[in-house]
């Protein structure tokens, strides 16, 4: 799915200092209760796009959405070297939450609910090796942006050769996501064959 000219403006507008600064202040909760919300917005738009398209294409579309705004970020922020890094952890799980909130909702999980919103974390933190949060756990440039750092090697880059570093970055960003997206797919597939599962079977038992 290409990035629509607004998607792309909106995102840059999440870039400046800031709005990374606002984002850096929220707890996962609180991300994770705005992104529910504008989710369906987005799913909305994506299935008028997608009208045949089923949960599983619809995740996807959404991870190509989200790899293309990651490679943006990394490339902005690769240039700045060092000196943008925490910013870019900042966007990064920010980045994956949203993309969650958009697959979570393509299986319409309704993350108005407690469980929902926590198995959504599970799924962050698992996918980042930081095993499960709480909802009130970490702020966003927290736990999950320390083993980004770490497992992306984004400090080291950016000391070293930050100009060669923008497309080096972009990629690493990319390259995340689609790991994280995948997990999500994995995840919410699983809870939808389940569900299955248990309507089938009450309908074979009922009277």
């Amino acid at each position: 799915m290409g990035l629509l000219d607004s998607e792309r403006l909106a995102f840059l507008k999440k870039l400046r200092p800031s709005s990374v600064r606002r984002l850096g202040s929220l707890r996962m909760e609180d991300v994770v209760g705005l992104e529910a919300k504008r989710a369906r917005a987005r799913l909305k738009t994506l299935r008028t796009r997608y009208p045949s398209a089923g949960p599983r294409e619809l995740g996807q579309h959404v991870i190509d959405s989200a790899k293309g705004l990651a490679s943006l970020s990394g490339s902005v922020s690769g240039v700045f070297g060092l000196i943008s890094v925490p910013a870019d952890l900042v966007v990064m799980t920010w980045l994956q939450i949203r993309m969650l909130a958009d697959i979570a909702t393509a299986y319409e999980v309704d993350l108005r609910f407690r469980r929902a919103r926590t198995e959504l974390l599970g799924v962050l933190g698992e996918a980042n090796g930081v095993g499960p949060l709480q909802r009130s756990g970490p702020k966003v440039l927290g736990k999950v942006a320390a083993v980004l750092a770490e497992r992306g090697g984004f400090v080291s880059l950016g000391r070293a050769m930050p100009l060669v570093a923008a497309p080096v970055t972009a990629w690493l960003n990319n390259h995340h996501i689609q790991m994280v997206g995948e997990a999500a797919l994995r995840q919410y597939d699983g809870f939808q064959r389940a569900s299955a599962k248990t309507r089938a079977a009450s309908g074979a038992t009922a009277p």
